[in-house]
């Protein structure tokens, strides 16, 4: 016995991403294969669209400040939920769900802002075109795993991906409406 930590440990992989375990959930292995590679692309859009709330949050400036930095982080913590919950239900399927970020980066349809800082509008402009990227990914999924009897799979994109990405695009798309000044 020694109280020595066992350090620069590695080991082979014991499962490969992008295959499912047999588990007794009364689902197919193709139904959870196919639903753990569409979960798994949502997954790392939605890694990506986290960080890019992040980002603009940061580095947001000019007269909507307070009110978009407080925004962005809200959506970004609600974004982070829906990762948690996309991961695990990858993993309840019996899959693997992407959580490197190099990995995601591969996998994610979104695209990859400028390293710098952009306008407030175009900030917003990204985040919308970002959440476009996700809904209809996970609109598609929706029917595509409920035609495969993945009600689970079903369920957590429409009631949680699809509600908050609609919700969060409202708020955001109400920033980028020009309204007549008052007196003009």
């Amino acid at each position: 016995m020694s109280s020595q930590p066992h350090l620069h440990r590695h080991s082979p992989e014991i499962q490969t991403f992008g295959t499912v375990t047999q588990l007794p959930i009364a689902l197919s292995h193709d139904a959870r294969l196919y639903s753990c590679q569409r979960l798994n692309r949502i997954l790392a859009d939605t890694q990506f669209l986290y960080a890019l709330y992040k980002k603009h949050h940061w580095g947001m400036h000019g007269p909507t400040f307070y009110q978009l930095h407080l925004l962005f982080d809200k959506h970004a913590q609600e974004q982070l939920a829906l990762v948690d919950e996309l991961a695990e239900r990858v993993q309840s399927l019996g899959g693997v769900a992407v959580g490197d970020p190099r990995h995601a980066a591969l996998i994610t349809g979104v695209p990859r802002p400028p390293d710098g800082v952009e306008d407030v509008q175009a900030m917003i402009s990204r985040l919308l075109e970002a959440h476009e990227i996700i809904l209809t990914e996970a609109h598609d999924a929706a029917t595509r795993t409920a035609q495969l009897g993945d009600d689970g799979t079903q369920d957590l994109l429409v009631s949680q991906v699809i509600r908050t990405g609609e919700a969060q695009v409202w708020f955001l798309a109400e920033h980028l409406v020009v309204t007549p000044q008052a007196g003009a």
